[in-house]
């Protein structure tokens, strides 16, 4: 392994714990010792090479895919953004409630936890489209046409769809 890969490795692996909130201590005492902190040090430096078996190890005590801590890769490994999703808040106020009630109740939810109140569009993930698949029971393209069809998703969307099951 190359030093500058290493690096990047370790860049990747500190980026990860920083955004669970743990120390390399931390990570330590979660792990009731099976992760020493100075050697998940050493792998955030660069100083010392993980081995793939304890690579995946680390990806698991994390919870992320093995992929998400290789240099090189991007999230999801998407060379550019797939078209993004709006949601017209104002056309899914006029879908009956019984069709539409779990999308509001989804939509009043991210709303608040954006403090976005302008009530008339409302931007979602593909993840908050998988999720609202599984709600609907439904796959994401069968769901994403059937808002299509609503008015409350652009017919774009279809692109964003087809990228992510592509």
């Amino acid at each position: 392994m190359s030093s500058e890969y290493a690096k990047q490795l370790g860049a990747k692996l500190r980026a990860i714990r920083t955004q669970q909130g743990l120390s390399l201590h931390g990570v330590e005492e979660k792990s009731q010792g099976r992760w020493k902190a100075v050697v998940v040090g050493s792998y955030e430096r660069g100083d010392r090479a993980v081995t793939v078996q304890r690579l995946a190890e680390l990806a698991d005590f994390y919870g992320v895919p093995v992929q998400e801590l290789l240099p090189g890769t991007t999230p999801g490994g998407a060379a550019e953004p797939p078209p993004k999703l709006v949601l017209d808040l104002e056309r899914l106020a006029h879908v009956p409630q019984e069709k539409a009630g779990p999308l509001q109740r989804y939509a009043a939810t991210i709303q608040s936890q954006r403090g976005d109140y302008n009530g008339k569009v409302l931007s979602i993930r593909q993840d908050d489209l998988r999720t609202l698949a599984v709600i609907y029971d439904q796959s994401p393209s069968v769901l994403t046409e059937q808002l299509i069809s609503w008015g409350v998703l652009d017919a774009d969307a279809r692109r964003a769809v087809t990228h992510e099951e592509g």
